[in-house]
C-alpha cells in the first residue's frame, strides 16, 4: 500500500481538536487501511461492525464504549446507526476520556446522522482512492487509466485491474445502493450508469434520461442525488454571480472515479481510450477530480 501521509496527517489532526472524527468515503477506497494504520498504537480500541464479536460487545453500547479511555476506532459505523446519540453523550463529557474515530461507507444517512446527532462534535475527513499528489506525476496515466481505488491502481495487470472494476461496479449496484434506499433493479440502475458514462461531462438533462429508462425524471434525479451521495458521481454546478440563478441552471455529471468510467464504457486497453469520443471528457474529469481533491483538503465541521 501507498503511503498516504497528508490524509493520515488531517485525520490526526482532526482527531486531536474534536471528540468524534468520521472518515468517510465509498467502499474499497481504504478506509480500513488507514484507521488500522493509526490505531496501531497500544492501547487503542478498534470495533469492526462487520465482525460478530464486535456487534455484540455493542450489544449494549454506553457500557461498552463509556468505561474505554483513549482513541476508540469504529470501522462500518452505518451497520449500527444506534450508536449516533450515545457518542453525543459521550462526546460531552467532562474532562473527555476518549475520543472516537469512526469509519463508513460515505452515504447521505451517514452524513445525516453525523450532523444532527453530533452537531459541534464531530469533524468530517472525506478519502477517495488515490490522488495524483500520492502515486507522484510519473504514475499520471496509470492512475488516469485505471482511477484510484488502491486494489485495481495497484493490480499487477491490466486484466486484474479491469476484473476488480467490473465486480465493484456489480456488487456496488446488487447491494451497495439497497443499503441507500434505492429499490429499482440492479439491471435498471447498471442501465442508468451506462447513460451517464456516456454523459459524463455533459450538462444534465435529466428528463432526455428518464425518457431512455422509462423512468419519471423525478425518479432519476433523486437517483443520482444518492450516486453523488455516495461519492460514485460529481455534480459540477455552473458559476453564476447571482446564486438563485447558478442554483436553477442544470450541472455538469461526472462519473468520479475514471477507471469506472472506461470499465462502463467497455474500454480494455489505453489505445482504445486514445481513439474513443470520450477520451476528451474523461481527461477532463480526472482534472476536475484531482482539482477538487487539492481544493478540499480540508475537514468539514458540523
Amino acid at each position: 500500500m501507498l503511503p498516504r501521509t497528508g490524509l493520515e496527517k488531517r485525520i490526526r489532526s482532526a482527531i486531536k481538536a474534536n471528540p468524534v472524527t468520521a472518515l468517510f468515503g465509498p467502499r474499497q477506497c481504504g478506509k480500513t487501511t488507514m484507521a488500522r494504520q493509526i490505531a496501531g498504537s497500544p492501547g487503542v480500541e478498534y470495533f469492526d461492525l462487520e465482525d460478530p464479536t464486535s456487534l455484540r460487545r455493542l450489544d449494549e453500547p454506553m457500557l461498552a464504549l463509556s468505561p474505554l479511555r483513549g482513541l476508540v476506532v469504529i470501522d462500518e459505523v452505518q451497520q449500527k446507526p444506534d450508536l449516533f446519540p450515545v457518542l453525543r453523550v459521550l462526546a460531552d463529557r467532562r474532562p473527555q476520556r476518549a475520543r472516537f474515530l469512526i469509519l463508513g461507507s460515505a452515504s447521505p444517512e451517514l452524513l445525516r446522522q453525523g450532523s444532527e446527532s453530533l452537531a459541534g462534535r464531530i469533524a468530517l475527513v472525506e478519502m477517495g482512492g488515490f490522488a495524483l499528489t500520492e502515486v507522484g506525476p510519473s504514475s499520471t496515466r496509470r492512475l488516469w487509466w485505471r482511477g484510484g481505488f488502491p486494489r485495481s491502481f495497484l493490480a499487477r495487470t491490466e486484466g486484474e485491474s479491469w476484473t476488480w472494476r467490473e465486480d465493484f461496479i456489480q456488487t456496488f449496484l446488487e447491494r451497495d445502493l439497497r443499503q441507500f434506499g434505492i429499490q429499482t433493479a440492479p439491471a435498471a440502475l447498471r442501465r442508468l450508469w451506462l447513460m451517464l458514462a456516456h454523459h459524463h461531462g455533459q450538462v444534465w438533462n435529466a428528463s432526455e434520461i428518464a425518457r431512455s429508462l422509462g423512468e419519471a425524471h423525478t425518479t432519476v434525479k433523486r437517483h443520482l442525488d444518492t450516486l453523488t451521495g455516495a461519492l460514485m458521481i460529481r455534480q459540477l454546478q455552473p458559476w453564476h454571480q447571482n446564486l438563485a440563478k447558478r442554483q436553477v441552471k442544470a450541472p455538469k455529471v461526472y462519473i468520479r472515479d475514471s477507471g469506472l468510467l472506461h470499465v462502463l464504457l467497455g474500454l480494455r486497453h489505453f489505445r482504445e481510450l486514445e481513439g474513443h469520443p470520450k477520451v476528451g471528457a474523461s481527461w477532463e474529469g480526472f482534472v476536475v477530480e484531482e482539482a477538487a481533491r487539492l481544493a478540499g483538503q480540508r475537514n468539514l465541521y458540523f
